[in-house]
This record gives structure tokens, C-alpha cells and sequence, in this order.
């Protein structure tokens, strides 16, 4: 597995613990900044999941 994967899934987590505290809070900012997180982790990881298949052929 590509390191970018990795990455990309631990940049998920942390924008998803960002989203969640946000949204408890009532924290609009922090809110936006994991959901902004989450999508560059989503990004990060189809790059990995890319460089993955291009290996393999």
C-alpha cells in the first residue's frame, strides 16, 4: 500500500474528529476545517490507490 493511502486515511480520521468536535461545539470554523480535511485525505488516498495500480502493471 502507498504511503499516500496512509496518509490519506489517517487525514480522513483527524478531519472527521475535526467535523464531529465542530459540530458538538457549535464551532462552525473548526467544523468546515475537518470536512475541508476529510476531502484532502479522500484526495491523498485515490492518488495512493492510482500510484498502487500503476505498480502493479
Amino acid at each position: 500500500m502507498d504511503k499516500d493511502r496512509t496518509d490519506g486515511i489517517l487525514e480522513q480520521a483527524k478531519g472527521a474528529v475535526k467535523e464531529a468536535a465542530g459540530k458538538i461545539t457549535g464551532d462552525a470554523k473548526l467544523e468546515a476545517e475537518g470536512k475541508t480535511d476529510k476531502a484532502a485525505g479522500k484526495v491523498q488516498n485515490a492518488v495512493g490507490g492510482i500510484k498502487d495500480a500503476l505498480k502493479e502493471d
